[in-house]
């Protein structure tokens, strides 16, 4: 073999140095694009982070109890998202939701008052029932046995206004009874005509059968058979205006969950 002329080993020796130094830069130029997306691309973990919510849900008067235990559950499993219940008639609760109050969700007792809502709610879903009963002062002086008691006029009735659903479910079975019932007065909401049978100042009054479980021996329970009873209906929905969105509807979403109606049935509430 002729030995290499002196120009060409100066090539060869360059060339071979173009070919260790190639590789090299392409490693250090692969290192920095690695890092670089490395820093553009947020890590698994970190995109998986709860979003931190405030959540203000306007809820039926006779959810007060209930979700006062609910609340705590769910922020128990949801690291980040605090609940503010509040609560109050379902007819108050829509004039507020009309006129633009900060909220994320809403609970009503009926679906009337939801259904009215469309506009400002999301799709709602049923989330429990309950079902009316006579409470009467304590130990039943007046021997109240159904509906019909009601109609003395010896008595003093308390019912819930018209407007409000337990007051229209209140109508409904007495009217389906030919019953003709002169109240003393009518109240906003459920806990209302309660409150007025407890302290004594009415004698009896129609509310929802979970608003005496907590009643004690304040109050006599009467119950109403299902074939002159009503059914209430609770629907649950996240609001249009919620400037949080996805977690109001996590939270709606959530009070459909086994866990959730565990809560709602030992208090009470019947299977939605």
């Amino acid at each position: 073999m002729s030995p290499i002329p002196p120009l060409n080993r100066r090539t060869a020796a360059l060339a071979l140095c173009a070919a260790l130094l190639v590789p090299a830069l392409a490693a250090c130029g692969s290192g920095d694009d690695t890092k670089d997306a490395a820093a553009a691309t947020p890590s698994a973990s970190a995109s998986a982070e709860p979003k931190a919510a405030n959540l203000t849900v306007l809820a039926a008067s006779s959810l007060t109890d209930v979700f006062k235990a609910a609340g705590p559950a769910y922020e128990k499993t949801h690291p980040g998202t605090e609940i503010t219940f509040s609560f109050a008639g379902s007819q108050e609760l829509a004039a507020q939701v009309k006129q633009g109050a900060p909220a994320d969700a809403l609970v009503t007792a009926d679906t009337k008052t939801m259904d009215g809502l469309k506009a400002e709610t999301n799709d709602p879903a049923i989330i429990a029932k309950n079902r009316l009963v006579i409470a009467t002062g304590k130990g039943n002086p007046f021997k109240v046995a159904g509906l019909k008691g009601l109609a003395d006029t010896k008595i003093k009735v308390v019912l819930a206004a018209p407007g409000v659903p337990v007051g229209r479910y209140s109508k409904q079975i007495l009217d389906a009874q030919k019953i003709e019932v002169k109240p003393v007065s009518q109240e906003p909401n459920v806990r209302a005509v309660l409150s007025k049978v407890e302290l004594g100042e009415a004698d009896a009054g129609l509310v929802y059968k979970t608003d005496t479980l907590k009643s004690g021996d304040k109050v006599a329970v009467v119950e109403i058979p299902d074939a002159e009873n009503a059914v209430a209906s609770y629907p649950a929905a996240s609001l249009k205006g919620s400037k949080n969105a996805e977690a109001a509807a996590a939270f709606v979403a959530w009070l459909s969950t086994p866990e959730a109606q565990k809560i709602l049935q030992d208090a009470g509430f019947q299977k939605a």
